[in-house]
């Protein structure tokens, strides 16, 4: 098997200076690939791409504001310019308001989250897919969110922009299947990004026990998700919406269940602290912030 299994391609993340974003970016580095890094914070992604070229990779930071067109029209202009084609891309960025009941919020928040999410991906997709058809073709791989599946409370505009993400998804995979570019998103559920970090133990508890896996992801299978899907392995895969998400959006797994005619008795006091509030608590105990589950 080879090593480097994207030696001579060139991938694109938009939304890579943290978290999911940067991971992916060093993933597809580590895999041979030289990487184009687009987000606003230009300080951040110089630290990415210095990472990346410390451990022997190629990139280049670009600062890139995913809901202008001519910023993202030169995020791949200058991956063209650096090295020649486009084969692979992750477009990651998200933004939005904090958590609120749906009449509490700010119409420009809420339209902040519909343009970094839905026009930044359209955005994005509008050229990497021209620069991927003149190479023969690609992969783009879309971030979304299981609460673009299922529904959050308190989270109107980041569902309604991951939910748009899918449909965009869908729509892209369908135009441009007998042309050699595959169009796919992952949805993860709670991941350990700096947000959750940021939040706490607690918060980790609550994320952990909303999955019936009982833990939250980490950045890393994310990335290894994501580089999956660009890669050859998956080369009849197109279209498809992957969660990352512990199974928490297969249904529901209650910590108890209770037999037809049966009362049902607490959990036994004598257990560990730990273990019975892992059998006791609900499925869906926690808010989480407009970023905890797939932040870049």
């Amino acid at each position: 098997m080879d090593d480097l299994p994207m030696r001579g391609q060139v991938a694109l993340v938009a939304g890579a200076s943290k978290g999911i974003g940067a991971a992916t970016a060093e993933a597809f580095a580590a895999a041979g690939a030289a990487v184009v890094l687009g987000a606003r914070d230009t300080d951040a992604l110089r630290a990415v791409a210095g990472r990346i070229e410390d451990s022997g990779g190629r990139a280049i930071a670009v600062r890139t504001d995913v809901a202008d067109v001519e910023s993202m029209r030169n995020l791949v202009e200058q991956a063209l310019a650096a090295y020649g084609r486009l084969d692979a891309a992750f477009n990651n960025a998200t933004d939005g308001p904090l958590p609120a009941p749906l009449a509490d919020i700010d119409p420009d928040e809420f339209d902040r989250g519909i343009a970094t999410n839905i026009r930044g991906t359209f955005l994005g997709m509008k050229f990497q897919i021209p620069a991927m058809l003149r190479g023969g073709g690609g992969a783009i791989v879309n971030m979304a969110s299981i609460a673009g599946l299922n529904g959050t409370a308190n989270l109107a505009a980041y569902v309604a922009g991951k939910a748009g993400i899918i449909g965009l998804t869908k729509v892209a995979a369908l135009d441009y299947a007998d042309r050699h570019v595959r169009v796919n998103v992952v949805a993860p559920g709670p991941i350990l990004t700096y947000h959750l970090e940021q939040a706490g133990p607690e918060a980790q508890r609550q994320a952990a026990l909303s999955t019936p896996a009982r833990r939250t992801g980490s950045v890393a299978e994310v990335a290894r998700a994501v580089l999956w899907l660009c890669s050859e392995q998956s080369s009849f895969i197109t279209g498809v919406v992957l969660p990352i998400d512990g199974c928490q959006s297969a249904g529901n797994k209650p910590p108890q269940m209770y037999r037809q005619g049966q009362p049902m008795s607490a959990p036994a006091d004598h257990r560990p602290a730990k273990d019975a509030s892992a059998e006791s608590a609900p499925a869906e105990t926690r808010q989480p912030s407009r970023r905890s589950t797939d932040e870049q």
